[in-house]
């Protein structure tokens, strides 16, 4: 299992680095970071142009260009944004930023998403089926953007209901908040709830449904007959031997479902007023700056990593034909 999990970790890492090579790649050919200095009015002398474009390299070939920022990034320093403020100065503040939404959103998605998909295969063709199956399948079709409209819509009522702010629309905090520890954690909590419901929402829909359709294969497998032939009862052998085989695919899911997911967050950073990893990529992308755009392709592709390699953690646990190999 060892050999096989750090096989599978080696890949990972290959992949990541990739990524953010054709990432960087990419961004050097089509952006111009020149382009708002060569706009201004007066225009600015050639030689102070020049500098800019000694000091962000832009005279070198990509490949080195991407050797010098990462080996940079390996140790801690990921550049300069176009402006010459340190990427590092915001890096930090904004993963946290992101992965406060992401995990908490995730967790959330999959643990219910997988007891509303095994609910529903157990009891399949009933009032509770058809409404869990209708609801996710709205969701599903509903834009992230257009169900964050919705959620704030939703918590815009609620407030009016109790006549009082119970959730906040817009940024992690309340600006120049002052209290006590726990008056904090719950200003945080009432900005967390509604950005949070807009990416576990989706994730539940997507995993209800797999783990709904992996469910019913096992229930009508062999190997499930036989359990209670042999004298288990169908709830024993259902979660003992039944949920077991099932959740083999979604640990695959949850690799792909990951990355799938950061592209969801750009707009629900935005809609809240989060300023987290997403948001940061479309300023960078705006804003023509190459070590902003391989600085988030970067995160979001160690993201996919874990996760990636969690899955197989949890694959291999799953299904001892791994650990044999």
């Amino acid at each position: 299992m060892a050999t096989f999990l750090l096989r599978r970790l080696i890949n990972y890492v290959a992949l990541c680095l990739v990524a953010t090579f054709l990432a960087f790649a990419l961004a050097a050919l089509t952006f111009n970071p020149l382009a708002q200095l060569e706009e201004r009015t007066p225009r600015p002398p050639q030689e102070v142009i020049d500098a800019k474009a000694a000091e962000l390299r832009l005279g070198e070939p990509i490949p080195q260009r991407f050797a010098l920022w990462l080996g940079d990034a390996v140790r801690g320093d990921f550049g300069t944004t176009i402006t010459g403020t340190p990427i590092t100065d915001q890096l930090f503040d904004r993963v946290g930023v992101s992965l406060r939404l992401l995990v908490i959103g995730t967790v959330l998605g999959v643990l219910i998403g997988v007891v509303v998909g095994v609910a529903g295969a157990i009891r399949q063709y009933r009032v509770s089926d058809y409404v869990t199956t209708i609801a996710s399948f709205v969701v599903l079709s509903t834009p992230v953007f257009v169900l964050a409209q919705l959620l704030k819509f939703g918590g815009l009522q609620l407030n009016e209901a109790a006549g009082t702010t119970v959730l906040y629309f817009q940024g992690e905090v309340t600006p120049s908040f002052q209290g006590s520890a726990g008056a904090e954690l719950l200003d945080r909590l009432q900005h967390l709830v509604l950005p949070t419901l807009a990416i576990a929402l989706g994730q539940i829909a997507l995993y209800s449904r797999y783990q709904r359709n992996a469910m019913l294969d096992v229930l009508g497998s062999d190997f499930l007959r036989t359990a209670q032939a042999k004298g288990l009862t169908r709830r024993r052998a259902l979660f003992t031997h039944g949920l077991r085989t099932a959740l083999i695919p979604m640990a695959t899911l949850f690799a792909f479902g990951f990355g799938l997911l950061l592209t969801g967050s750009v707009f629900t950073e935005r809609i809240f007023g989060w300023f987290g990893m997403g948001d940061w990529f479309v300023y960078g992308v705006q804003q023509n700056d190459t070590n902003i755009v391989a600085a988030v392709t970067l995160f979001a592709a160690l993201c996919v990593l874990v996760s990636g390699w969690l899955s197989d953690v949890l694959y291999a646990a799953l299904d001892p034909r791994v650990r044999i190999r």
